[in-house]
This record gives C-alpha cells, structure tokens and sequence, in this order.
C-alpha cells in the first residue's frame, strides 16, 4: 500500500463512483470524497469503503473545491493524488508509481504528470492526438490546483516534476445528453477564462513540464490568434485528418466532431454573445 490520499470530487456519481475507488483499493492509504450535493447513491458506495472518507462542501469551482479538500480534510501521506470519478487507475500504473514515489521520496522531484486512454461511447480512442498531460501526483503541501474557470493545473510550489509513461483511463462518456450538457457547462467556463485571459490574467503556468506549459502557450498564443469559428473547423481537421483520429471509427468522427468542431464552436458562440451584451445599444429608434 503507498503512501498517498487520492482526493475525488464528486456529484451525482453513482455509476461511475464504485469502479474507481475499486481501480485504487489496495494501493492508496487513503482516499477522500468531498461531495458537493450529491442526491443519488454516490456517497452511500464511496462509504462503503473502509479507506474512504466523504466530506460534503459547496461547489464554486473545479479548483476551489479540490483546493478546500486539500486544507480541510487532514491529509497526513507523504503524497496527495488528483484522480477524478470518471477516471481509473490500472494494476501497472500502481505499480509504477510506488516505484516513482519510492525513488523520489527524498529529492526535488515533488510531482508526477501522465496522460490518459480515453474511452468514448465505449471505445478507445487510439488516435487524434495524445490526451492532455496532467500533474496528478504530488508530496502533500507542495501542489494546489490554480485558480482558473477551465483547464486548471496542479502547480508546485517547488521542485520538478517527472513524466510517467503509463496511462490511466477516463470513461469521458456515460450518455450523449450528458456529455453534451456536461461541455455546455464546460463552454461557459472557457468563455470565462477567455475574458479573464484578455484581461490580463496571467496564462502561464508555474511548473518544469514544458509540455503542459506549451499546450496552454498554444491554445491562448496560437489558436486564439485564429479567425472566430474558423479556428474550430481548422482544429477539427488537424486532429481527425492529420493527427489520423479517422482511424477510431464511427466514434472517433462523433467525438472529434463534437468536441474540437462543436464544442469549441460552441464556446466561440459564448464568446460572441458576451461581446454583444458588453456592446453599447446600437439600435436606432427608441426602445419601448
């Protein structure tokens, strides 16, 4: 068993709930659920766990609340993992990383980031690109989620970090419904990072893995350079042509259509409609 407290935040997680916390049982000292209203059977699972200990707490944002789980739930490991309801870790993966953690336990290295396989409407997506790299292991009291509305990072407040090879998985799918309520959700919070970006919040982030850091460079260096609408249809043929997502089928298209063409078409729209409210009335004639 590792020396380590996985923290899982949680709302209405009843199906996906019991799969994760069985993906870590037997390799985490401890796991933590803070639950922000969770009205189906999430939380009855998670306590029937005896290494598992649920907290409730408001919900404000993805960052705020994993940072309140970090302050307020006595976390004693050496390490604090950030692991999500929809994700799983393997029987390798474990292995691997008690090893890391093992080999790093007195050094600068203070975090791990890794990649995931991404399962959509069932199916493993092998194509399109790696998934988004994420600082996800970390010496407790040294990592913190930053403050943003989307695309938020762990950051260290000191040290490196080490890539680790092996993948975990995210079940990014339970119905179309939901997903598509789920990235409208998540489109509204681009929007408002976006706004908060051309405000001069500062997009950089703090930490040695320089391929996070060049992901974020891109997206607010590079593709919001690009013409609005037409930089969604560019990324929907870089990702299904060029980086070959084609070759993942009928779910490949529905994914890589749906969230590089729609979903950031989509959050254009968000953008759009906030610069026409922050527009001066421009109509002639009284409004009456």
């Amino acid at each position: 068993m590792a020396d380590v407290t996985f923290i899982i935040l949680t709302k209405n997680e009843e199906i996906n709930i019991k799969d994760c916390l069985n993906s870590i049982k037997g390799f985490a000292k401890r796991a933590v659920i803070v639950d922000s209203g969770s009205t189906d059977k999430t939380i009855e699972i998670a306590k029937s766990f005896s290494f598992v200990d649920v907290y409730t707490h408001p919900f404000e944002n993805y960052a705020r609340q994993f940072n309140w789980g970090i302050d307020n739930t006595n976390i004693t490991t050496k390490w604090t993992f950030r692991l999500d309801a929809d994700e799983r870790m393997t029987p390798e993966l474990c292995r691997v990383l008690e090893k890391l953690m093992i080999e790093h336990d007195s050094d600068d290295v203070n975090g791990v980031t890794m990649e995931a396989w991404l399962y959509f409407m069932g199916r493993k997506i092998k194509y399109g690109g790696a998934q988004k790299r994420k600082l996800m292991l970390f010496k407790t009291g040294i990592g913190r989620i930053e403050d943003r509305k989307m695309d938020e990072h762990t950051v260290l407040s000191h040290g490196t970090s080490v890539y680790c090879k092996e993948r975990f998985i995210h079940y990014d799918f339970k119905d179309m419904t939901f997903w598509i309520n789920k990235m409208n959700w998540y489109a509204t919070r681009e929007m408002q990072d976006y706004f908060e970006y051309m405000e001069g919040k500062e997009s950089n982030i703090h930490q040695q893995d320089k391929e996070i850091q060049g992901l974020r460079q891109k997206k607010f260096g590079v593709y919001y350079k690009f013409p609005m609408f037409i930089r969604s249809w560019l990324l929907f043929v870089y990702y299904y042509i060029f980086k070959l997502g084609f070759l993942d089928g009928k779910e490949g298209f529905v994914f890589h259509w749906m969230y590089h063409r729609w979903y950031r078409a989509l959050v254009d729209a968000k953008i759009l409609e906030q610069d026409i409210y922050k527009r001066p009335f421009e109509r002639t004639g009284d409004l009456k």
